[in-house]
């Protein structure tokens, strides 16, 4: 339940701690920095849910890999490693090769394998309905929930399609209540801006943004929302890697102190 309390070091009862990390495509590696701020400061993670990027690295994180192993692995990721063309029918990439990639690294575990309980949001794309997954095998659903609409081709499970949970639920703190989180820090990767240069289009692209951020309303809902300073960065360039990383450090450091005071920990 969600008033639940887990004991500390100390024996004495605290507050159940959930990390939503949200999508952003290569502006996913910002969340790396959050966890390393997190575990270094030995803030307490007891569930973790994911949508789009921040599925793949919360399912590493929950497989029990440190930030350290996630980034030295985020360093080698090039989009050629992780598509693959496929005929145009459902759409023009396959993310086949992160699930395999996936696979050859932590194995094909169900959800109950994993060393902290993970929620994966995908979307159905017959019903638009967004769905939390957290039983069954993972790796199908982290490519699911990175699969974006017309891009990239739905994943068939159980006989239905299902694609990019970003789509109806860009940062799943509701997943986290329902597996009975007391405090949610929630990582917002989303941060706007109007592209002046871009003329007319500068302004919808910005407006996509805000769409896209308040998808699900997890931005509204967070007890502690985390968010680089991204306006304007990169959505494809895995080049600019160090800085979208250090990026997301900051951004945690600055809500550090809030972090250890809502949850009674001593620095």
């Amino acid at each position: 339940m969600a008033n639940d309390r887990v004991p500390d070091e100390t024996g004495s009862a605290r507050k159940r701690v959930g990390l939503a990390l949200g999508g952003g495509v290569v502006r996913g590696i910002s969340h790396i920095g959050v966890i390393a701020v997190l575990e270094r400061a030995g803030i307490p993670v007891d569930y973790v849910a994911g949508t789009s990027v921040g599925a793949i690295i919360a399912t590493t994180l929950c497989a029990g890999w440190t930030a350290e192993r996630i980034e030295a692995y985020a360093r080698e990721f090039r989009w050629h490693r992780i598509l693959r063309p496929v005929w145009p029918v459902r759409g023009f990439f396959s993310f086949e090769p992160l699930a395999n990639w996936l696979r050859r690294e932590i194995g094909d575990p169900q959800f109950s394998d994993l060393t902290i309980p993970l929620a994966l949001i995908i979307t159905d794309i017959e019903t638009g309905k967004p769905m939390v997954i957290d039983d069954g095998p993972v790796v199908p659903v982290v490519q699911a929930s990175c699969s974006v609409p017309t891009f990239i081709a739905p994943v068939c499970l159980n006989g239905r399609l299902y694609g990019e949970g970003g789509v109806t639920n860009m940062l799943p703190v509701s997943a986290l209540r329902q597996m009975g989180a007391d405090y949610v820090i929630a990582v917002d990767l989303f941060a706007f801006s109007i592209r002046g240069y871009l003329g007319p289009f500068g302004f919808g692209l910005a407006a996509l943004e805000v769409l896209l951020q308040r998808s699900g309303c997890g931005v509204e809902k967070a007890d502690c929302l985390i968010q680089p300073d991204l306006s304007s960065k990169t959505y494809l360039r895995f080049s600019k890697h160090q800085e979208l990383y250090d990026l997301g450090k900051q951004a945690a450091q600055s809500q550090l102190e809030r972090i250890r005071r809502d949850l009674d920990l001593v620095a």
